[in-house]
């Protein structure tokens, strides 16, 4: 962790003494369900795996708390995370205990009652609109719950939330989990001290979105790719037609700004110069490449050509370092989904030393391709890696630091 600002002041789960204490573990749940409310991508459960079963081994009585979704502050039913607790069960071989709240008497008398190396799972945070306020009377009923405090959501960590900001403290024994850990070393180190040269790659729908992002990383790229759907915004201020593509009007002249930023910079910012185009965005219908940048009157881009594929992959080479953060194309609509399966079998082969995957649907390709192993991180947090780029406060991390003096 020692690329982030202040990291001597965080404790490292293995500095926490958590031998039959009640430990609650902020985890990042929020996975996709099936219809019928099975968990269809455990990669975020796994990923906290590592933790768990630390604490587990040391003796911990252990509550893991989360957020499902977006339930508004009421509880949903389709937002349970009872699911999520029986395959968290599954994986790491033991029952798992769930509770049907995440505050109360019944809960706090659930805690007590666990014995070393048990777990339990408490219902959806977000069910209570008082956790993504910050509440500080929902924080203290949590705190109710423990005896020690671990984060080891790095996808929550840019929220002011009570279970992320207000509850840590109030809770004086408090540590980064193993993934938190993890997660600020490699994007600190991407930050701070990259190896160079750094290719970024950008996709995702908007450009008002990823433009601190953008401009954070002109000052450590060498280039910036740019593809999606936040590419037609940069093409207009090119002057390009880019026919009924998704333009963010609004945001043409900023884009042409940092344009020219770029170029003060010396940094490389390479737009598509083909595209994969269709009708409208809910009906497609066959999937056409264009001749070059510019979209005919009548089309919307939907994915990068086959040009701009091979130009990407040409652009990576000699890279000591990449990162990608949004998916080039309508991923979830084949065939616009192939520029972004493209990318990240381009990325996994290329012997860079450092490949990090900013999460998001980038993940979500890198998984359907098989391609986890050809990348040295990939993120659990699309929104939060942005915004540590950016060089954001972190409220979850800033609240783990302890006072020194």
């Amino acid at each position: 962790m020692k690329d982030y600002p202040g990291s001597e002041r965080i404790l490292r789960l293995d500095q926490l003494e958590v031998s039959n204490k009640r430990v609650f573990v902020r985890v990042d749940f929020n996975v996709p369900l099936t219809d019928d409310g099975k968990v269809s991508d455990d990669t975020r459960i796994r990923a906290s795996l590592p933790t768990i079963q630390a604490l587990i081994a040391k003796g911990a009585r252990v509550i893991c708390a989360s957020h499902l979704g977006r339930p508004k502050g009421k509880r949903d039913e389709k937002y349970t995370l009872e699911p999520v607790a029986a395959r968290l069960g599954e994986l790491l071989g033991t029952d798992v205990i769930f509770a049907d709240n995440c505050i109360g008497d019944g809960i706090h008398r659930q805690s007590r009652d666990l014995r070393p190396g048990q777990v339990l799972v408490l219902e959806n945070l977000r069910f209570h609109e008082a956790e993504e306020k910050n509440e500080h009377d929902f924080a203290f009923k949590l705190s109710q719950l423990c005896d020690a405090y671990v984060n080891d959501a790095f996808g929550t960590c840019h929220r002011a939330h009570a279970s992320t900001a207000g509850l840590p403290s109030l809770v004086k024994a408090r540590a980064a989990g193993l993934l938190l850990e993890k997660e600020i070393a490699a994007l600190g180190t991407l930050i701070h001290n990259p190896p160079r040269p750094l290719v970024a790659i950008l996709g995702g729908a908007k450009v008002s979105d990823k433009a601190k992002v953008i401009e954070a990383l002109l000052v450590k790229s060498s280039k910036v790719l740019v593809g999606g759907a936040m590419a037609y915004t940069f093409l207009r201020a090119l002057q390009c037609k880019t026919g009924t593509s998704r333009v963010e009007t609004e945001m043409v002249g900023l884009a042409g700004r940092i344009l020219e930023r770029a170029k003060t910079a010396d940094c490389k910012i390479i737009l598509p110069m083909d595209h994969m185009t269709g009708l409208t965005f809910d009906h497609p219908g066959p999937a056409q490449a264009t001749e070059n940048a510019h979209i005919p009157d009548g089309r919307m881009g939907l994915d990068i050509g086959p040009r701009t594929r091979a130009l990407f992959a040409k652009e990576l080479e000699g890279a000591a370092a990449i990162f990608w953060n949004g998916p080039m194309g309508v991923f979830e609509k084949p065939p616009f989904d192939e520029g972004t399966t493209f990318l990240a079998k381009a990325i996994a082969a290329n012997p860079a030393k450092v490949k990090i995957c900013g999460g998001g649907d980038s993940v979500a390709a890198i998984n359907q391709a098989g391609l986890e192993s050809g990348f040295t991180h990939i993120s659990t947090g699309g929104g939060a890696s942005l915004e540590m780029i950016e060089g954001r406060t972190m409220p979850g991390i800033e609240s783990l630091k302890q006072d020194i003096g």
